[in-house]
This record gives structure tokens, sequence and C-alpha cells, in this order.
């Protein structure tokens, strides 16, 4: 369990992995420290014990780190991609699950590396889980994932507010993500409890606004 280390040791290694994979894309700067500060923030608004919370932190942190096995050319492509390049996108969840589990440490966090990208109704992947199919670390991170690459400037398309990206969690509510899940993140934005770091500054100025 992740017991054996320290929080402090485990987060210095995982956010060492995660500047390996800022430094492949540069699109990927801070990504995975907002989503796990946002699925921290949601663990805890969700009420779910600490334990959990600190799981789904690390595994938050973890996400993405599939990418380093998908060629650069694809991950920083300024365009959008065809079929072929979002196929393989689409492997980072099952490489990434590969990386973690090799390693005794971080194999509680395999769910949430492998199935951060599973919809609620079904149609996500690699798996094509469900509902409760998909753990609720994964659902949380889902959203998470999803509201800081809305509110995060991309090569390949323009960034909206955090009030934007909001209604359209709201939108997806019970479809691509997990109702509670969704209903979590709204409190929490509308008891403005958002860290700064959780939105890029025209994000946030845009939802303060």
């Amino acid at each position: 369990m992740l017991a054996h280390l320290r929080l402090d040791d485990l987060h210095e290694i995982v956010e060492a992995l995660a500047a390996a994979l800022d430094a492949k894309s540069s699109c990927m700067c801070g990504h995975s420290e907002r989503v796990a500060e946002l699925s921290w923030q949601l663990a805890k608004t969700l009420g779910l014990p600490p334990a959990e919370q600190a799981r789904i932190h690390i595994g938050a942190h973890l996400h993405d780190i599939g990418k380093i096995g998908v060629p650069d050319s694809i991950l920083n492509k300024p365009g959008k991609l065809t079929e072929d390049e979002f196929a393989v996108i689409r492997q980072h969840p099952d490489i990434g699950s590969h990386i973690v589990g090799k390693v005794k440490v971080f194999r509680p966090v395999v769910d949430i590396v492998r199935h951060h990208h599973e919809r609620y109704d079904g149609k996500g992947y690699p798996d094509g889980l469900r509902g409760t199919e998909i753990s609720l670390g994964a659902r949380i991170v889902a959203v998470a994932d999803a509201f800081d690459a809305m509110t995060t400037l991309r090569a390949y398309r323009s960034v909206v507010t955090c009030s934007e990206a909001v209604a359209e969690v709201r939108r997806c509510r019970g479809s691509q993500f997990d109702p509670d899940v969704a209903d979590a993140l709204i409190a929490l934005a509308e008891s403005r409890k958002f860290v700064s770091t959780l939105c890029s500054s025209v994000a946030a100025a845009g939802f303060v606004g």
C-alpha cells in the first residue's frame, strides 16, 4: 500500500515523473499538478477518508504518465489529430497502467491511470466501462482532467473561462461524468474554493469577472 513510503517521499517521486512528462510536451506543463490538486479538492468535498484522498491525489499526478510513450510529433501537433493519430493518443491510459503497475508502491493507483478516460455512459476508453464499474478515483480524475484541459491553453484550440468549463461539466453530468463528482465540482465553483493553480490566468479572470 501507499503507506510503505511517507507521502512526502511519494510526492517527490510523482513530481519527478510529472516533470519528465512536462519536458516532453510544453502544453502539458503543470497539467498533472493542477489535476492532482483539483482531484484532491473533489475527493475532500465528497467526504472521502484521508487515505483515499491521498491515493487519488497520487493517482491524479500519474494519470497521464503513459503519454511518455506517445510520439512527440503527435503529442505536440498544433492542428487537429487524424483518426490514426487519435488512436495512438488513446493508448496512453493502457501504457500508463503498465508503467505504474511495474512499481509495487504505485499499484493501488493503476485503476486511476487506466480508467481516467472512461465515461459514465460507457462510451469511454480503453475498456468501455460504465457507471460504478469505473472506480470512484478514476471518475474524480476524469472530471478534474477535463476541467483543466478546457481551461488551459492548448496549441489546437483556445482556452475557455472557468465558468464556461463548469457549464460544460454540468451539461455532461450523467453522460460523460459521474453526477456526484460533477455536482462536487459545481459546488466548489459556486463556493469559490478553487485555488489559483487550477485555472490559467485567462480562465480565472473570466470566471471571477
